[in-house]
């Protein structure tokens, strides 16, 4: 096996990604390589070529962190989420890894705020373990993350997708909770999350979906998602003709449920559309605002969610394979790139053209 890979690296903010050579590491006891065979793009990957997002993002890094790959190595035996042998040659995506012994592992058994949690793209490459980053040809995997064999009617890009935008949404809706079948749910956002989030909504019998988002492309993917309604931002323009469109669905209440997924500058106007005693989750972040907290719907419960945990890789990978024949999660995945076209697969993401745009490898 060769002692390199190549791997899109950010060396410098506001500059173009770079195909370079990376060092392939010596495995720690525990650990995997796995060949990438997709690795879908995210918003955080582009507001990371702009902006160092945590104390933690070293620059030169290799960006992505929604992978799906391939088993090649494994330095002495791994099992998986269920207990199961991994072996090479398996398809997998893996989970983030918490440290399991500080506070919000141990005593809050919250561990998504683990504060020494790990993540991908934006591990500094001259570092080991090197390959930390999801485009790249090899991705490193570190012993204590969980992994979650991938089955056979799931594509490998929906696959690298659940490694972070699906999963979000299902602890998102792990948080909400039952939504009951008289129950009408708004969704902020129709990107990849906002399409996704409307399909689970859908799927947990919410009496109405309605889904507010731009532009016209991702809506459409939004209404084949199960949207019973969409709002085109680009169209209505006005956040009062908004909220109207809201209640005028909702009996003049408000919806019960609103998810949102776009970012924070959207969290004032989805609480707007909320009725009171409602449930508000914010998912979508990245920009600022501020609430005005004497309007605040009466009684609301607001949640926030960060990542993951492993059993929501799980959830997402299952809901992928056994929801396929109901929700068209392909045409999500609207745009593939090879390696060496990442930079412009990550102006179609900032731009908008695509929903979701995937970089596959030759496996």
């Amino acid at each position: 096996m060769a002692d390199e890979c190549r791997a899109a690296v950010l060396t410098a903010l506001n500059k173009p990604l770079e195909i370079l050579n990376v060092p392939i590491p010596e495995l720690e006891p525990g650990a995997l390589l796995v060949k990438i065979v997709a690795s879908t793009l995210c918003g955080t990957d582009v507001h990371r070529c702009h902006e160092l997002l945590s104390p933690s993002d070293r620059l030169p890094f290799i960006t992505g962190h929604e992978p799906c790959g391939t088993v090649e190595q494994i330095n002495g035996k791994r099992t998986d989420i269920f207990g199961d042998p991994v072996k090479p040659g398996e398809r997998i995506v893996w989970s983030y890894p918490s440290c399991g012994s500080c506070y919000y592992c141990t005593v809050a058994v919250q561990p998504c705020i683990c504060t020494h949690r790990a993540s991908w793209g934006h591990n500094c490459v001259e570092q080991y373990p090197y390959l930390l980053g999801s485009v790249s040809e090899y991705m490193y995997v570190p012993a204590q993350c969980t992994i979650v064999k991938v089955p056979q009617e799931v594509s490998s890009a929906s696959a690298a997708a659940a490694a972070c935008a699906y999963r979000t949404v299902m602890h998102g809706f792990d948080r909400i909770g039952t939504v009951a079948p008289n129950e009408m749910v708004t969704i902020l956002g129709a990107g990849p999350l906002g399409a996704f989030a409307t399909a689970v909504a859908k799927d947990r019998g919410a009496k109405q979906v309605l889904t507010i988002g731009a532009p016209a492309n991702r809506l459409a993917v939004a209404k084949k998602m199960g949207a019973d309604a969409i709002c085109n931002l680009d169209d209505v323009t006005d956040l009062k003709e908004r909220v109207a469109w809201v209640k005028e669905h909702t009996g003049g209440r408000g919806a019960d449920v609103v998810i949102q997924v776009a970012n924070n500058a959207a969290t004032p106007e989805g609480l707007s559309m909320l009725r009171r005693g409602g449930r508000f989750c914010h998912i979508g972040t990245g920009g600022k605002a501020t609430l005005p907290v004497e309007r605040l719907p009466e009684q609301l419960t607001f949640y926030t969610v960060r990542s993951g945990e492993p059993r929501h890789w799980l959830q997402a990978i299952d809901f992928l394979a056994s929801r396929r024949s109901q929700f068209p999660f392909e045409e999500m995945i609207s745009a593939s790139y090879t390696l060496e076209q990442v930079n412009e697969a990550m102006e179609a993401m900032a731009s908008y053209k695509v929903v979701k745009p995937v970089i596959t490898f030759n496996s």
